[in-house]
């Protein structure tokens, strides 16, 4: 049995350098509606994208961040937000803004994308939704750079499971 999300898990890495190849709208919405697809508490959904491939707005969003060449080297953002008037539970919505950024992170990995989740942008939020005309009802949550991999030759490790697991309580075998 193929097991491709996990073989997607196993295989994504963060993308940080791009070629010069523009990425299609279709490519960034299948993206974005894999993010839809993430839990959210209630079903409330409060996820909100901002799509950019113009040159000029992402050469304003540079300089709202040290990873200015990661930007400018993208052919893409996909700016996450959360819309704080859908929102019911601080915590939860939080977490499935991560979630959701995973799922697009896979789903740019499948389509054979490349991505990297910025985000010490978030220091400049208050910028950022100026310079895209958002006001503070949007929570900036992160900038996803998208593009074509320049080269796929990232290497990543784990520390083993035993590190993580605290305790296993397992029941009584009948």
């Amino acid at each position: 049995m193929t097991q491709p999300v996990q073989e997607a898990i196993f295989r994504r890495r963060s993308i940080r350098d791009f070629t010069d190849e523009p990425v299609e709208r279709d490519l960034l919405h299948r993206i974005v509606t894999a993010g839809i697809w993430a839990p959210s508490g209630l079903n409330n959904q409060p996820w909100r994208f901002v799509l950019i491939r113009d040159r000029s707005a992402m050469r304003m969003l540079s300089g709202q961040t040290t990873y200015s060449h990661i930007i400018l080297g993208a052919a893409a953002l996909i700016v996450v937000y959360l819309d704080r008037s859908a929102m019911y539970n601080a915590v939860k919505d939080y977490q499935s803004a991560g979630a959701c950024i995973q799922n697009m992170l896979l789903a740019a990995e499948e389509l054979g994308l490349g991505a990297v989740w910025l985000g010490q942008i978030l220091q400049n939020a208050n910028k950022v939704n100026a310079i895209l005309n958002l006001d503070d009802n949007y929570e900036l949550m992160a900038v996803l750079a998208v593009g074509r991999p320049s080269h796929r030759n990232q290497k990543s490790r784990r520390k083993p499971l035993t590190d993580f697991i605290i305790q296993e309580i397992e029941g009584d075998e009948e």
